[in-house]
């Protein structure tokens, strides 16, 4: 069976997802508006002993875009879990026959249409069907949007373990028939301004000295380390590159997709601050490019040169991440 509903066609996985999810109710949003309403922007530097080299993340973590999509546009999300493989797949199986996608999170490592595997449990899609052999999945615009693979793969991915994992993690979106929340020009500019302002805050006052502007400028400084500690300096840098230009990221760790909601959220509200703020995040998604063309020259030539030239820009862009938010503020 197949449900007919429109998929969302995206680059991020959590956006896309829950765009499909939005699209049978009847909304449909910009994926960088619905990034916006999910106060998605954020920054993360993570080390573990376990881990070759740093990741470095452009967004809030997993579940909390999703989560805050349903909250500001009054939405009902309801999340399930289960440790049962047979249970998870049962309770999905249900949810499709009475003809409700289903967004899921799992890891993409056993998806069969992954050209190159690797583990990683914090990935979404949304299911829209199946039959005795597959599941019909929406994927982002890079894995080709409509998707297949088997049932069996499917089960493998979502009861994987991991960082980041949520075994057999799955939710749906509904309309509250108690406070139904109709799209008006008028309440998305509320609920925009609302958004910005929740994410500036949260941006503005990290808990720990790894996230945010601060950890930006953390960065400029661990990069140097990691260069001069690193046993396959080439590789590391390059593939860090690729994350923060390619996987799902929208280009520019985020920044390009956050530029383009404060676009369309000045169009809505024609707030100045959001102008302003919206010229900022342009000069900032280009430094942030040019940060990631730096770590590809560091792959390519291994030459610490573009290292110290990147850390540099990172200092500014911490300064100019901060001053831009506080503005949002």
């Amino acid at each position: 069976m197949m449900i007919d509903t429109q998929p969302f066609v995206g680059q991020h996985c959590e956006t896309t997802t829950v765009g499909t999810l939005l699209g049978q109710l009847g909304i449909h949003l910009s994926e960088p508006m619905l990034f916006g309403l999910g106060e998605g922007l954020a920054y993360t530097i993570w080390k573990m002993k376990t881990m070759d080299f740093p990741f470095l993340g452009g967004r809030i973590k997993p579940d909390l875009i999703t989560e805050n999509i349903a909250t500001n546009l009054g939405l009902l999300l309801t999340v399930k879990e289960t440790t049962s493989q047979a249970k998870a797949w049962r309770m999905v199986k249900e949810l499709l026959d009475a003809g409700h996608v289903v967004g899921l999170k799992l890891d993409c490592y056993h998806l069969e249409y992954f050209s190159q595997p690797t583990h990683f449990a914090g990935h979404y899609v949304a299911i829209r069907g199946y039959d005795d052999h597959q599941a019909f999945l929406v994927d982002t615009q890079q894995q080709g949007t409509t998707v297949v693979t088997s049932l069996e793969s499917l089960a493998l991915a979502r009861n994987e373990k991991g960082p980041m994992s949520s075994r057999n993690r799955y939710f749906t979106l509904a309309i509250d028939p108690e406070h139904p929340q109709p799209m008006t020009r008028e309440t998305l500019a509320e609920t925009v301004t609302t958004a910005i302002r929740k994410n500036a805050a949260t941006y503005l006052n990290p808990p720990i000295k790894n996230l945010c502007y601060k950890g930006i400028e953390k960065t400029s400084r661990e990069i140097l380390r990691w260069y001069d500690t690193s046993n396959n300096v080439q590789e590391e840098f390059a593939t860090t590159a690729m994350l923060m230009e390619r996987a799902g990221t929208g280009g520019a760790l985020f920044r390009n997709m956050y530029r383009d909601f404060l676009q369309e959220a000045h169009q809505l509200t024609g707030a100045e601050n959001i102008k302003a703020a919206h010229n900022a995040f342009v000069n900032i998604a280009h430094d942030w490019s040019q940060v990631i063309a730096l770590f590809e020259q560091v792959g390519a030539t291994g030459d610490r040169t573009y290292v110290e030239q990147a850390s540099e820009l990172l200092k500014s862009l911490a300064k100019q991440e901060q001053a831009a938010m506080q503005l949002l503020l």
